[in-house]
C-alpha cells in the first residue's frame, strides 16, 4: 500500500492497517466509528470540545452570579437617563423663563417702555388741566373761586409736566445714542 497518499498523510495512523481492515472499516459503520474515536487528532477536538464546553459553562455561571448586579445597574442607569431627560426638559424651561425676564431688560424694550410712559404721562398731565378747567370753569359760574385748588392744581400739574419732559429729555438721549447699556 502506498503510504504518501494524503489519507495517511493527515491520518497516520491508519496507515498501520491493512487494506482489508480498511474497506472493512468502510463498510461497517460500527467499526468505523471505533476506529474514527481511536485518533488522535478526534480525541484532540473531543478534549478541546469538553475544554471550550467547560470554559462556556464558567462563563454561564459568571454571567448569572453577575445577572443581578446587572439588571440593578440597567435599572439605575435606565433611572440616570430618565432623570437626565427631565432635568434636560426642566431647563428648556427655565431657559425659557429666564429669555422672558431677561427680555423686559433689552434696550429696546425699556426704549418702548419709556415711550409708553412718556405718552402716558402726557395723557395724565392733560386730563389734569381738562379736569381743573372743567371744575374751575363750574366753580367760577357760582362764584366760587378757590385759590388753595389753583395751588394745588398748579403744584401737581407742574410735578406731571416735569416728569414728562425728563422722559421726552432721556428719550431724545437715547435716540441721540448718548445711552450707553453695560451688561455685566
Amino acid at each position: 500500500m502506498s503510504f504518501d497518499s494524503p489519507l495517511f498523510a493527515e491520518f497516520p495512523d491508519l496507515a498501520k492497517l491493512s487494506r482489508e481492515d480498511l474497506e472493512d472499516m468502510f463498510n461497517d459503520p460500527q467499526y468505523f466509528q471505533a476506529v474514527f474515536h481511536t485518533l488522535p487528532q478526534v480525541h484532540a477536538m473531543f478534549h478541546a470540545q469538553v475544554e471550550l464546553g467547560m470554559a462556556n459553562e464558567e462563563l454561564a455561571r459568571n454571567n448569572l452570579a453577575m445577572q443581578e448586579q446587572l439588571y440593578q445597574l440597567r435599572t439605575e442607569s435606565k433611572d440616570a437617563f430618565d432623570q437626565a431627560k427631565a432635568m434636560e426638559a426642566r431647563w428648556r424651561e427655565i431657559e425659557k423663563q429666564q429669555k422672558e425676564v431677561y427680555q423686559r431688560f433689552t434696550p429696546q424694550f425699556l426704549l418702548m417702555r419709556l415711550r409708553h410712559a412718556t405718552t402716558a404721562q402726557d395723557d395724565a398731565s392733560e386730563a389734569l388741566a381738562s379736569s381743573f378747567i372743567q371744575s374751575s370753569s363750574a366753580a367760577s359760574e357760582q362764584g366760587e373761586t378757590n385759590g388753595k385748588d389753583v395751588d394745588e392744581f398748579v403744584k401737581e400739574f407742574k410735578e406731571s409736566r416735569k416728569t414728562y419732559h425728563k422722559r421726552v429729555m432721556w428719550g431724545d438721549r437715547w435716540a441721540a445714542g448718548k445711552v450707553e447699556w453695560h451688561d455685566e
